[in-house]
């Protein structure tokens, strides 16, 4: 079960830390190889569920990046050329 169905009660009070995020990151990868086996075995139908979690997953990652502050801005993060 992931990691993001939490119980209402509980709900505001999980520490988001980086290993929260990797788990996250890893069940995602783990999703994705999943539902990659069994669109090549002919099995779509099967990959909805897989598909709805992922997507939670990837929203929730969204929602964590949105909310951290610590976290560099693409807009702002400069960009060196590389000089040869």
């Amino acid at each position: 079960m992931s990691v993001v169905f939490v119980p209402k009660r509980q709900r505001g009070k999980a520490q988001i830390n980086q290993e929260t995020i990797q788990r996250l990151l890893d069940e995602n990868d783990q999703l994705v190889r999943c539902i990659a086996e069994y669109l090549q075995k002919g099995r779509a139908t099967e990959c909805v569920q897989y598909q709805q979690i992922l997507h939670r997953n990837i929203v929730y990652l969204g929602t964590i990046a949105d909310a951290s502050p610590d976290l560099p801005d693409a807009t702002t993060t400069k960009q060196t050329t590389p000089t040869f």
